[in-house]
């Protein structure tokens, strides 16, 4: 009887334009003015920065909206815990 392996893999170049779509959005919000919020894509992961744990969000749900436009799967992300960073700032 044959047999058959799924294998699932994220599209990298999706993910990258939707993290350079993300940041292009977070660099032209008003609420985010002066604000060092950004998505950073180092292999495969993301890293989130934002001013506050609110910013932060923010910058989570237009990432997951972008990334679901272009098709890639958001269950594909494992979100890791929020950390201060230098100050006020937090990343994750």
């Amino acid at each position: 009887m044959p047999s058959f392996d799924i294998v699932s893999e994220v599209n990298e170049v999706e993910v990258r334009n939707a993290v350079d779509q993300t940041n292009k959005e977070v660099g032209t919000r008003f609420d985010f003015k002066g604000s060092d919020a950004r998505v950073e894509q180092a292999e495969k992961v993301l890293t989130m920065f934002a001013d506050t744990e609110f910013q932060l969000d923010q910058v989570k749900d237009i990432l997951k909206t972008k990334l679901a436009k272009r098709g890639v799967d958001i269950r594909c992300l494992d979100e890791g815990s929020v950390e201060k960073v230098s100050g006020n700032k937090v990343k994750q």
